[in-house]
């Protein structure tokens, strides 16, 4: 559903790489600005650059392996000529008209099923071309408190924003609204609409948009309304929908200009108060939601007024039987796999947070198979899955106040069946010696068994963390926000790499292209075998295992050094062997060597 999983570093350092970045600062400054109108979109869309990105990003995606209609992954990609497929990409989009998109059901916790949308990988290319440009120009319109699938953000920002709302702002009553089959029931039309407003002014593009919003669902048909989850646009197209009601509710308190003067000492809020407003404060995660208020009759209002904005302004129905208002003084709200409720300390109401009841119902009945797992196959890799399991639902669950109570009662009722699984195959007690990723996470006085040689991660063994408020300097479309999430590529090779991925080499695969342009990123620009910074002008990308032996363009099969040791590794003329080794050391030497052995010639 997010499109892509990679780190958000990653992704900033693709857009450097093809010369991107600046291109999307610009659109972001004119989104910003309301000046979009007359930008040639389709023309950034199906630039050179934008669509070698696109494929560097889909290949680094977990779910590039995943088969659309057609039964093609990204590696049927990797044999084409880059002109080749870059001229087939364009050719594609002047009367684009997408493949039939595979339905796949996803079981859900609750035992229903969630129908998922796999487009053809040809056709996530060209989503994934699109949302690179559309992007800036949304996330400059987006609101604060929308935290779901966009860069940067996530759950725990809504988790932090909500215990705040709460703590400070003691707004004890939540309005949860939920939208019946939100992704099934998004208009087309209305959508259309929403997307120009927004800053999506190209009409070629909004036209492929749709084309793609209609794309045939197999066994279903073309559909008439809706985004399907599961292709790569759909989060941003949900976000472009809800943010008209992002807005409202922002405008009806937060961002209301006030008649009343305000200042530092006396600030907004205060002089909110005196319009005889209906205090309200929208915190969202994609097509989840809540609205904080502070008394019932508000939230009431509030209530009535959400349900009938969302149906004449979204035509969009809510559900009724989980839509409903909490005292949180009274009882508690699930969000995002928390449960969140108000409780008295001192004189003053906190926020106190759990992990939800189903939630920790699923944990245990994921531990118990991963425990059976590792009784009927004694291996590390059972083992290390099960630890890999343990950090995740650590990671995600750290931030509830009462995190270490819930996972203690979770290893409680877990404990029985991983003693009698595991007793008999495994070591059990304190770890005397645990090993150095142990170590960093978890303490050495909780018991835990060691299976083939890897200690379990203890389910007991975690504290609280608290959660921190997302930060509006990050952004992905300043420099300033990049500066702030992640410290900028201090070798030289950062400069180079552009122009390695400008240059022209004929009959060269798109995936051998790519992971050039990695392993120099990877090696910092340095030769492998003497070890000097390399230009790319003397930059060489050497098959470890030649094409002719077998090899072929996978990044481990490929090492960058400069142009004379690769053709010292190939040479057979003994004097330009004695010309090119001048100068080197034995230890250089024996790198060549190395590399001469794999293709099978003899060593100097």
């Amino acid at each position: 559903m997010k499109g892509c999983n990679l780190p958000i570093s990653t992704t900033l350092r693709y857009a450097e790489y093809y010369e991107m970045q600046e291109i999307f600062d610009r659109l972001y400054e004119r989104s910003k600005a309301n000046a979009t109108k007359g930008i040639d979109l389709y023309k950034i869309i199906i630039s050179r650059e934008n669509i070698l990105l696109a494929y560097r990003t889909i290949k680094s995606n977990t779910g590039s392996k995943t088969k659309g209609t057609d039964g093609l992954t990204i590696s049927d990609y990797k044999i084409i000529d880059e002109e080749k497929f870059i001229t087939g990409i364009r050719k594609c989009l002047k009367n684009y008209h997408p493949r039939m998109v595979r339905r796949v059901l996803i079981p859900k916790e609750n035992g229903k099923t969630r129908p998922l949308g796999i487009p053809t990988m040809r056709d996530r290319l060209i989503q994934q071309m699109f949302k690179q440009v559309l992007e800036p120009i949304v996330e400059a319109k987006f609101h604060h408190f929308n935290y779901g699938f966009r860069p940067n953000r996530s759950t725990h920002h809504a988790i932090a924003m909500s215990m705040k709302l709460v703590n400070l702002s003691k707004l004890h009553y939540v309005v949860d609204v939920d939208i019946k089959g939100f992704f099934d029931n998004v208009n087309h039309r209305k959508l259309h609409n929403q997307l120009w407003n927004i800053g999506i002014k190209d009409p070629r593009v909004l036209t492929i948009i749709n084309r793609m919003l209609k794309a045939e669902i197999e066994g279903e048909g073309k559909p008439m309304k809706g985004t399907p989850q599961g292709g790569i646009l759909s989060p941003l197209l949900a976000n472009v929908v809800l943010n008209d009601l992002d807005w409202w509710i922002s405008d009806q308190w937060k961002t209301f200009k006030t008649k009343h003067q305000y200042t530092p000492t006396r600030n907004k809020y205060q002089a909110l108060k005196q319009e005889n407003l209906k205090p309200m404060f929208i915190v969202r995660y994609a097509d989840d939601f809540k609205i904080f208020t502070n008394s019932s009759d508000h939230a009431n209002k509030i209530f009535h007024g959400v349900k009938n904005y969302l149906k004449e302004n979204l035509n969009l129905e809510i559900s009724p039987e989980k839509s409903k208002i909490t005292n949180l003084r009274k009882r508690k709200t699930e969000f995002l796999g928390f449960e969140i409720k108000a409780v008295k300390k001192a004189k003053k109401y906190v926020a106190n947070t759990n992990i939800c009841s189903k939630k920790k119902q699923h944990i245990m009945n994921r531990g118990r198979e991963l425990i059976k797992e590792m009784k009927r196959n004694n291996s590390t890799k059972s083992a290390v899955a099960y630890n890999s399991w343990i950090l995740g639902i650590h990671n995600y669950f750290q931030y509830a106040t009462n995190v270490n109570l819930d996972f203690g009662d979770i290893a409680y009722r877990l404990n029985r069946t991983l003693y009698n699984r595991l007793k008999s195959i495994g070591k059990y007690g304190i770890p005397i010696n645990p090993p150095s990723t142990y170590k960093k996470f978890y303490k050495n006085n909780y018991k835990t068994f060691e299976i083939s040689g890897v200690c379990l991660y203890p389910l007991a063994d975690i504290k609280t963390r608290k959660p921190m408020n997302f930060s509006q300097d990050i952004c992905n479309y300043t420099k300033l926000g990049r500066e702030r999430i992640y410290k900028r590529l201090e070798h030289q090779g950062a400069k180079e790499i552009p122009i390695l991925m400008r240059a022209h080499l004929p009959n060269r695969s798109i995936e051998y292209l790519d992971n050039r342009l990695s392993k120099y990123s990877a090696q910092q620009g340095r030769c492998a075998i003497t070890g000097e910074f390399l230009k790319a002008k003397f930059v060489h990308c050497h098959h470890i295992k030649p094409l002719s032996l077998g090899g072929d363009d996978t990044y481990n099969n490929l090492v960058i050094v400069h142009q004379t040791m690769h053709k010292l590794i190939h040479a057979t003329n003994q004097k330009l062997i004695s010309l090119y080794t001048k100068g080197l050391n034995k230890k250089m030497i024996a790198r060549i060597n190395k590399y001469r052995l794999t293709c099978e010639l003899e060593a100097i």
